[in-house]
């Protein structure tokens, strides 16, 4: 859920309590000896208060939690800092990012304790275990329900459906170049239209209206007419690409709680995204960061995951919410890439994306 789904998250801005730092500021930092670790994040991470408080009795450690940015901003300033980093833990970089950060020597490796429950789909740099799959989602174009009821319109379900006349100047995405799931849409055009289609796609979908945002809180929470926060900022943008759990949390948060969610997905726009986390190549306190991984892989943690980051474990017979099974089921058939193929066009493709779509 970033960030990004980060993950970015859906609930963020809908009144969810998300944690800046926890605990003392007391021993931030210091050796392997220290009682403080820190997590460095994406601005959508969130845990419940009880289960941070019952690690950090059990480990003794103090966590801090230092979010940086959406997803994208927050991978590159951790590879700019590697050398002596902000924290201990890494979380939040996804499949769209992930060989930028192992080929710039962000993580050290650690297989953490109960790595052998999590799903093998997902499990990735099984030879160094530099990673940590932590959680999965799908990044999909969301829609206001309202919106096109009101104006006797039929949702879109596609790709092809978004450069439809009908839905001209109604979508908002996320910068590519800055935001995890505009880096994911931006995928997920590439892996539906190939190498040589995606740029014709996006010139249709330019001239069809596409508005494009820095990250998902201002296109989410501020543009998209479907949101909680997106109607107090009068958005006007009835799509929005966010995730497909997305509808869950504008049930879960409503005050009072509709019968259906207000939003829908738009299932045939979906990409895969996965997020991991990993011990910092130069982390200072690596037996308190080792600590924290094995917490971010228990049962405990990921039981919890799905109503604090909307996206969905990765661990065996983790608990998924019922909101999640009626309201945010996730793609049976989302676009996919290989990390290769990702690693190999993704900074060329963003260029390209950029010069096409932003000048």
């Amino acid at each position: 859920m970033n960030n990004y789904r980060k993950l970015a998250a859906a609930a963020v801005g809908l009144g969810l309590v998300t944690l800046s730092a926890c605990g003392s500021s007391s021993g931030s930092g210091g050796s392997g000896g220290s009682t403080s670790v820190t997590l460095v994040s994406h601005d959508s991470w969130a845990v419940s208060k009880s289960v941070l408080a019952d690690f950090e009795k059990r480990s003794g450690y103090t966590v801090h939690v230092l979010k940086d940015g959406d997803a994208g901003q927050a991978v590159n300033k951790a590879i700019l800092t590697k050398d002596n980093p902000q924290g201990d833990v890494f979380f939040g970089v996804d499949n769209t990012l992930l060989s930028r950060a192992l080929d710039n020597g962000l993580f050290q490796p650690y297989e953490a304790k109960g790595s052998d429950m999590i799903l093998p789909e997902f499990r990735v740099d099984q030879a160094k275990h530099r990673v940590t799959p932590i959680d999965s989602g799908d990044i999909c174009v969301n829609y206001d329900k309202a919106y096109f009821s009101k104006h006797g319109l039929t949702p879109p379900q596609s790709f092809d459906d978004l450069v439809k006349p009908e839905y001209k100047n109604l979508l908002v995405t996320e910068n590519a170049a800055t935001s995890s799931p505009g880096l994911g849409f931006l995928l997920g055009t590439a892996a539906r239209y190939g190498d040589g289609g995606w740029q014709g796609y996006w010139k249709k979908l330019k001239a069809n209206g596409v508005k494009v945002v820095d990250g998902w809180e201002q296109a989410y929470n501020e543009e998209f007419s479907g949101s909680a926060g997106g109607k107090k900022a009068k958005g006007d943008r009835p799509l929005v690409v966010s995730y497909a759990s997305s509808p869950p949390a504008e049930v879960i948060y409503a005050d009072p709680k509709p019968k259906t969610a207000p939003t829908g997905t738009a299932y045939g726009t979906c990409f895969r995204q996965i997020e991991y986390a990993g011990l910092l190549s130069n982390a200072k306190n690596t037996k308190g960061g080792k600590a924290l991984l094995d917490f971010l892989v228990s049962k405990e943690f990921q039981d919890d995951m799905p109503l604090n980051m909307f996206v969905y474990p990765v661990r065996k017979a983790a608990r998924v919410p019922a909101e999640f099974q009626k309201y945010g089921q996730p793609a049976k058939d989302p676009e996919r890439m290989a990390p290769g193929k990702i690693a190999e066009n993704r900074d060329q493709w963003v260029k390209s994306w950029t010069s096409l779509v932003l000048k």
